[in-house]
Parts: structure tokens; sequence; C-alpha cells
């Protein structure tokens, strides 16, 4: 019999674990991640579908697009359905977790879309970019240690042509306690309505409070000028999740 791939619910946090370990993309979180990121990223099914719109718009003839972090591949699909006219085009996606990659491929091998993608293991701060007119970091650079952050982006945007586009998702925190106390309390709600228990929320926060570090909207626009994107607008955002289009 062949393997079953169909992803599964999420329920990784469903029992009390004692301590909780730090959150991995690890075999485990692969099985169900669709379910999971559905369930805990408002917006989520929103932006994915607009990726294909935007690399349909930015694309330019003899680059590359990057999909850096790419997990099972739900960006990468996107940016491939929005470069069906563009017979010279490539996607190069990019993941440290073997879990993930393996699982991306199954979905891109169901996908009929024309454009070749390369999948790469390895941490998108060790690669040698190629020319480039389209990269998203959907919901990455958050997982990037705070020290890593400007340095890469100042090399996304040096291999990107003029007029090319990043666009980066992240999870961030409010400058006023005031408002990231009811963007949180929102994001806790919206977990709830999507079947998660007081005590999944609380071991996820735990799990993951070490390993993403959110930052200020402020911050990412900061780093994105001084990496060299002259135009950086804010196309989404619900709760204390948003995504950004860098022009450069």
């Amino acid at each position: 019999m062949s393997e079953d791939t169909s992803p599964k619910r999420d329920d990784l946090y469903a029992k009390a674990l004692g301590p909780v370990p730090d959150f991995a993309f690890d075999e485990s979180v692969a099985r169900v991640f669709p379910d999971m990121i559905r369930r805990s990223v408002p917006g989520y099914t929103t932006i994915i579908p607009m990726l294909e719109l935007i690399a349909h718009r930015y694309y330019q003839v003899n680059t590359v697009a990057y999909d850096l972090g790419c997990s099972l591949g739900a960006s990468t699909l996107a940016v491939r359905h929005g470069l069906k006219q563009h017979p010279d085009a490539k996607i190069i996606a990019i993941d440290n977790s073997e879990a993930m990659l393996e699982k991306c491929n199954h979905y891109i091998e169901l996908d009929n879309a024309p454009t070749p993608v390369e999948l790469v293991c390895q941490d998108i701060d060790n690669v040698q970019y190629e020319k480039a007119s389209v990269i998203v970091l959907n919901f990455t650079l958050q997982f990037i240690p705070l020290e890593k952050r400007s340095q890469l982006l100042a090399r996304l945007n040096k291999s990107m042509v003029p007029g090319g586009v990043l666009v980066l998702s992240e999870k961030v925190r409010s400058e006023q306690s005031t408002t990231q106390a009811a963007l949180t309390s929102l994001h806790e709600d919206f977990k709830r309505a999507n079947g998660y228990s007081d005590l999944e929320i609380s071991q996820k926060r735990s799990a993951i409070e070490n390993v993403l570090i959110p930052e200020t909207l402020s911050d990412h626009q900061t780093r994105l000028t001084n990496a060299g994107f002259s135009a950086i607008h804010t196309w989404y955002q619900c709760f204390n999740f948003i995504s950004l289009i860098a022009v450069k």
C-alpha cells in the first residue's frame, strides 16, 4: 500500500506535555502543517492566492522566483500558477527541513502548472542567490536569528533586478502594549474558534516563544529600507499578522 500523505488534524499539543519542547519543523509538524497553519494564522488562506497575482505582475524574464522557507509549498504553488505565461520562468524553493521538503515535493508532483520547481534543502542565509525578480518570505524571517536578518535582506536585495519584489509576511508585535494585548487576545479567540483548546494554545505558545521572535512593523520597514528597497507597501493585515510588498 502507498503511504497516506493526506493532511492530518493538528493535535500535537492536545495532551499535557509537561516540559514543552521548542517548536521544530520536524516530521510530526510536517504531518499536520496544512491544518496547523490554517487554524493558527489569520488571513493565511487570503495571502496565499494573492501571491499568484503578485508573481504575475512583478516577474521579469530571464530571472528566478524564490520561495524561502517554502515548507509544504503553498506559496511555491501560488507563484507557480502566477508564472504560467512565462515559459522561461523557474522557481527555487528552499527549506532546511527535509521532512517538509519531502511532502512539498509530493504536492508539486500533483500540481499541473508547467513552471519547473527546484527544491533545495539548505539554510536560506547560506544560499548563493541567482538573479531574481520575485522573492517570497512567507512567515519565514521570524524564525531567522535577529542578528542575521539585516544581512539576509541586503543579500536578497542585491540579487534582485530593479523593479523586482520581495513579499514579506510576518507575525508582528505592536509598539503599544494595549494594542498588543488586544491583538493577542483576538488571535487566541481565532484559535479557539478553529477548535483549539486553552491547553493547546498555552502549550503552543510555550513551544514557540523562544523560536519565533516577532518585531514591530516599523522594525521591518526600517530594515527593508536599509537593505535597499525603494518602496514598501503593507498590503494585508489581520490582527498581528501582516504582509508587505517591498520593491527594489
